[in-house]
């Protein structure tokens, strides 16, 4: 069966504001970068539908998700929204789209789980969204898509889920949503010490979460260390019947947000493992604030689900693409040229830190049984 790709125009023309991170084109370079390069033929590509206001409300409150729609049709939001729901506070401004574009994104990982009911590949790079609350925004997520996604799965009867995260932040929305429910086993690699400042090692929520926070320069030869020392004994312990991973590309060394040091060949080494563990796979976006770091990896990902060879030097099309992409920040001032050549980074090897073996090590410690069989 031929993995799918979930997108939308909506991310094209939207953005947070000129200064927030996400000012940047993010999906729609992707999408334009895999097109160029002739790897998304139509009948795998699907539009991404937006979220009902009563299918968002199976996790968010009904008073929030109507303080969001508010929010975007005024342009504006009370003193009274902005301190209950944090819309328009915190790096979560109000800005067009602002119930549309994060509804978009729920509504294409809610139908990447129903396309893979029966099993199956979904990749939706504008997923992603980990720190959205039931409540209200927070880092930059108004909605949180991933728990939407696992809870269709888990309405089509599903019983035991992975849901794996390696944004440089920790997915503590995700985990949080799942603490009491021993058919989500969550497990985060992200940077130590930054927002938000949860998920150490100890922080385990109902016994079925396992947190692996990893210091600044976190290098490709680590992230293999955690993949096969850690991320796939889980795996083979708890034999899921699907997993989900979040893939934000923050923790890549050009991203500006973070401090870790992958090169985009660590994404595709996760995605490799996780793509024949579990009958069902739905790859999702999430963190990264460089344009070329971001596509350049996303593009990557959706190469390797389909078992497509990235090329030594990217054809024309696929390089203007790039070379299209604009940054004001002081990286986009002078790019390097493989940003625009090539999908693939220059491996990043270097020692494997005895934190990081410890971290890894923690994470198998008294693991709980798995609550289902594979179906």
């Amino acid at each position: 069966m031929a993995a799918l790709l979930i997108g939308s125009e909506i991310y094209r023309h939207s953005s947070y504001g000129p200064k927030h991170p996400l000012a940047i084109p993010r999906v729609s370079a992707m999408l334009d970068l895999v097109r160029a390069l002739g790897w998304l033929p139509e009948e795998q590509y699907r539009d991404s539908p937006m979220a009902s206001p009563e299918a968002l409300m199976r996790f968010h409150l009904p008073e929030y998700i109507e303080a969001l729609r508010r929010a975007e049709a005024t342009q504006d939001v009370s003193p009274q929204d902005r301190a209950r729901y944090r819309i328009g506070a915190d790096g979560n401004p109000v800005y067009p789209e602002v119930f549309r574009r994060p509804a978009t994104s729920a509504g294409g990982t809610m139908l990447a789980a129903r396309l893979t009911r029966h099993g199956g590949i979904v990749h939706v790079p504008g997923g992603g969204t980990h720190h959205g609350r039931p409540d209200r925004a927070s880092g930059f997520c108004y909605l949180n898509d991933a728990v939407l996604g696992l809870m269709e799965w888990q309405a089509s009867g599903l019983t035991n889920i992975l849901y794996v995260d390696i944004d440089a932040h920790h997915g503590d929305g995700v985990q949080d949503a799942f603490h009491d429910d021993p058919g989500v086993f969550t497990l985060s690699v992200h940077e130590d010490g930054r927002w938000p400042f949860t998920g150490g090692v100890a922080d385990r929520a109902g016994g079925h979460a396992r947190n692996i926070p990893v210091p600044a320069g976190f290098n490709d030869s680590e992230m293999l260390w955690v993949l096969h020392e850690a991320i796939l004994p889980i795996i083979r312990h708890l034999r899921p019947q699907a997993i989900m991973l979040q893939c934000g590309a923050d923790a890549l060394e050009e991203d500006p947000l973070a401090r870790l040091s992958l090169s985009n060949n660590a994404h595709r080494a996760v995605v490799d493992v996780l793509m024949g563990a579990a009958p069902r796979l739905i790859v999702l976006g999430g963190g990264g604030y460089n344009p070329w770091s971001v596509a350049r990896c996303w593009a990557g990902i959706w190469g390797r689900l389909n078992g497509r060879e990235l090329p030594d030097r990217l054809p024309p099309a696929a390089e203007a693409v790039l070379r299209d992409l604009d940054f004001h920040r002081a990286a986009g001032r002078n790019p390097p040229e493989h940003w625009f050549t090539t999908l693939a980074d220059a491996p990043r090897p270097g020692v494997v830190r005895a934190v990081v073996r410890r971290a890894a090590a923690a994470a198998l410690a008294e693991l709980p049984a798995a609550p289902g069989a594979v179906a």
